[in-house]
């Protein structure tokens, strides 16, 4: 039999799963061929949704579902905690001891953050890449009469590229629209010469924070927060006093990854088009753990998860890769709370923003409610 094991429950393993079932489907059912996805939670979330909870505009219960409801019946779904990957005996090696044998592996699993990463920053800032987080971060945002508010980007690259201006650009209009702009500062840093690593987003961006009044510091490396004066430092000597500081922390691969040595600064070495781990065999790797130059987004997984599934097919029949991914990305970019944009692009066309609507804005959310046909695959 030919094992097949997918690491990640988010949509990068659950799409990958359904496209596999769909292309291995006789030989699953002749059992030639066995397709398991291993995760370390029983529910997958739509991370997006975080960023609206933040403001009170989502709830916890609408944006996560059981993985086994998402996944095909011809995938075998096992709750388990992988801690390394030996990839010399073939095998996953899970929490409690056990190993799961595997002729090709994917690797979906996705990135962790690293507040500790930057001293002081786990105990004084937040952010809302996870649903502890956000509700922190909604239950301070509330609170908040009058003082100063830091965007900070820390570390890059992180989840969804466009989500420090999202925040940035929402914030200006829900303090507006509660009375408090006024009495609000809100400031925002990036770590290079301007105000995003996508230069035609930040020719974009860039009046649009100025035109809202948005305080903005370039090439700002935060080094460190001082936890008792809440003041957040640079390296380059500039220091930000704050009330509530939104970071965007360093973010790495999982734990288990860098154990294995499948990792390369922090990410997992794959190639662009065929999505193969370099120096592997028969593994493959997808979504935000790799070291692509792509966006960490969920679009990005889903459209590799098509290339990827045929290469992991095609070789389960004796064939090399008959798929590439061409860097397609899609990212939907809230220009406050009611209107929106967004970016497509690839490895050979570059991104143009456009112009922001409400109509724009509506497609997103529609989007945010019908994700879920995502992740089965049927979208």
């Amino acid at each position: 039999m030919h094992r097949i094991i997918i690491i990640g429950g988010g949509p990068g393993g659950t799409i990958t799963a359904n496209h596999l079932a769909e292309h291995l489907a006789d030989d699953i059912r002749r059992g030639d061929v066995a397709v398991e996805l291993i995760t370390d939670k029983p529910e997958q979330v739509y991370k997006p949704g975080f960023l609206y909870l933040a403001f009170g505009l989502e709830s916890p219960e609408r944006i996560r579902r059981p993985v086994r409801e998402l996944v095909s019946p011809y995938v075998d779904v096992r709750i388990e905690r992988v801690v390394k990957v030996d990839t010399d005996q073939r095998q996953v090696l899970v929490e409690g001891g056990k190993s799961r044998p595997f002729d090709q592996l994917v690797i979906a699993s996705g990135t962790r953050l690293e507040p500790s990463a930057t001293p002081g920053l786990a105990e004084a800032g937040d952010w809302f890449y996870d649903e502890k987080a956000a509700q922190k971060l909604h239950d301070k945002l509330e609170a908040l009469e009058q003082g100063r508010i830091v965007v900070s980007v820390v570390g890059v690259p992180h989840m969804c590229p466009v989500a420090p201006l999202e925040v940035t650009f929402m914030l200006d209009q829900w303090l507006e629209q509660r009375g408090r702009r006024d009495k609000v500062e809100l400031a925002y840093t990036y770590p290079i010469n301007r105000t995003h690593s996508i230069a035609s987003l930040a020719e974009w961006a860039t009046p649009e924070l100025q035109k809202r009044n948005v305080q903005i510091e370039t090439f700002f490396n935060a080094e460190s927060v001082d936890v008792e004066r809440k003041v957040l430092q640079s390296m380059e000597g500039t220091e930000l006093p704050f009330d509530i500081l939104i970071a965007i922390p360093e973010h790495r691969s999982a734990a288990f990854l860098e154990e294995s040595g499948l990792t390369e600064a922090g990410w997992v070495p794959t190639d662009r088009e065929t999505l193969a781990v370099k120096g592997q065999d028969g593994i493959w790797a997808l979504g935000d753990t790799t070291n692509l130059p792509v966006s960490k987004a969920g679009s990005v997984a889903h459209y590799q998860s098509a290339a990827l599934s045929k290469n992991v097919a095609a070789r389960a029949h004796g064939h090399g890769p008959v798929a590439r991914y061409d860097g397609k990305t899609i990212c939907f970019i809230e220009a406050g709370l009611d209107k929106g944009t967004f970016i497509e692009f690839n490895y050979a066309r570059p991104p143009q923003v456009q112009p922001p609507t409400k109509m724009i804005h509506w497609a997103k959310l529609a989007y945010n409610n019908a994700y879920w046909l995502t992740a089965k695959g049927a979208l």
